[in-house]
């Protein structure tokens, strides 16, 4: 099972798995897509800032806890 924690205060994840431990950044949110969470990851300001996903994980196999 993997462990999704995301802070929405800090704008961060951590991602958990068997075989995978990841923390990420500047998070705005974490979207319900196609069965997945999608992390998405802002780059750059302003105009300019961009949105990217930089993980994916099926929601039927992941716990995801929501901290403020």
């Amino acid at each position: 099972m993997n462990k999704l924690v995301f802070n929405t205060t800090k704008k961060t994840v951590e991602f958990y798995s068997e075989f995978i431990e990841e923390k990420f950044d500047k998070i705005p949110t974490v979207k319900c897509l196609d069965g997945y969470y999608e992390v998405m990851q802002e780059e750059g300001s302003g105009e300019d800032k961009k949105k990217y996903p930089v993980l994916r994980s099926p929601i039927s196999a992941t716990i995801m806890k929501i901290v403020k």
